[in-house]
């Protein structure tokens, strides 16, 4: 009985984080050990510990997490890019006049040299052709059976299988010491909501991106939301503080992304009073992953890279710090 006694008081007087290495058990193990790994943990254990000082109550507990680069493979084009063009193949037989006018003549030839060149509004013009001119429904069972027959062309596996392991089971460790987990994308909303709750465990109404406006229409089949050709909201650089006030209402304690499409969201998060923890994705495992950031077109990286460290935010990097990327992969050897 002395013995039980004794135990317990050692599980009541011991800091989380000390709980945690007696019990022999590891919150993220396909994490290196290391300085990033460990300021996640400390982070953790500060802002859960009832008598820290710098103790968070379970409902201001945020984290937000970007997705493109951050929680899934985002090269080499976004995945929602590939997503599109395969649209515009499949509706091509309805537009014969899209063989001669850019952008889908380049889409239609696989010109992502030109793609690229037209930038945002080039992106834009083929996704409104693309996503709207249907209800909401219809387009989530159009993502879905895209994702299960849609491969990767250099993993050639689907893009759900090419989410990143490590930031799983960080996601799993928040929510385990109590964080409501966000997803904030510059990605649509209408694409991510379909699939995020299977994939990362987060469910629809945790998922802010930028979005297309609809209309309520009350049909012969019954009522639905159909989507409409013209832009609502754009959830990238400012205004992803913009739509975590919107869809929240409370700012987070902690956000993850990987290029200067966060560098607002992070700088929001980590610029207020209080246990603060901002992170960056940096992609340096060209062998596993991919190698990239100042010079990329796709998840650029560089003026949130050159503030980290004035801003005090963690870099991640993706060779040193992750023993595995992939779940389907093994750790180095």
């Amino acid at each position: 009985m002395r013995l039980m006694i004794q135990i317990l008081l050692l599980f009541l007087v011991l800091p989380a984080g000390s709980a945690i290495q007696a019990q022999g058990h590891d919150p993220l193990p396909s994490w290196n050990a290391g300085a990033s790994k460990q300021a996640i943990i400390d982070f953790v254990n500060r802002i859960s510990r009832e008598h820290s000082p710098d103790f968070v109550p379970p409902g201001g507990r945020i984290a937000t997490f970007d997705n493109d680069g951050t929680l899934w493979v985002e090269q080499p084009m976004y995945t929602q890019l590939a997503f599109a063009l395969d649209r515009i193949r499949a509706l091509a037989p309805q537009h014969p006049e899209w063989k001669t006018t850019q952008p889908f003549k380049a889409a239609l030839a696989g010109d992502m040299k030109t793609i690229a060149a037209g930038g945002e509004k080039t992106l834009l013009e083929l996704v409104m052709a693309s996503h709207a001119g249907m209800s909401e429904a219809a387009f989530g069972k159009i993502v879905r059976d895209w994702l299960q027959g849609a491969r990767h062309p250099r993993f050639q596996r689907p893009y759900t299988e090419l989410v990143y392991q490590p930031m799983l089971e960080l996601m799993d460790y928040l929510r385990a010491n109590g964080f409501k987990i966000y997803i904030v994308s510059g990605g649509g909303i209408g694409f991510m909501r379909p699939w995020s709750e299977q994939v990362y465990g987060v469910p629809p109404e945790q998922v802010i991106g930028s979005s297309i406006e609809t209309k309520y229409e009350a049909g012969g089949h019954g009522p639905a939301l159909v989507r409409l050709n013209r832009i609502h909201f754009i959830n990238d650089k400012g205004g992803k503080p913009v739509g975590i006030q919107r869809f929240i209402g409370r700012r987070p304690i902690l956000a993850f992304g990987n290029s200067d499409g966060d560098y607002q969201m992070l700088q929001w998060t980590t610029a207020a009073n209080g246990a603060r923890l901002g992170g960056i994705v940096h992609h340096t495992d060209c062998k596993r992953e991919y190698c990239y950031d100042r010079d990329s077109s796709i998840g650029r990286l560089d003026k949130a890279l050159d503030e980290a460290e004035k801003e005090d935010w963690l870099v991640i990097d993706m060779q040193k710090d992750w023993k595995v990327v992939f779940p389907h992969s093994g750790a180095r050897p």
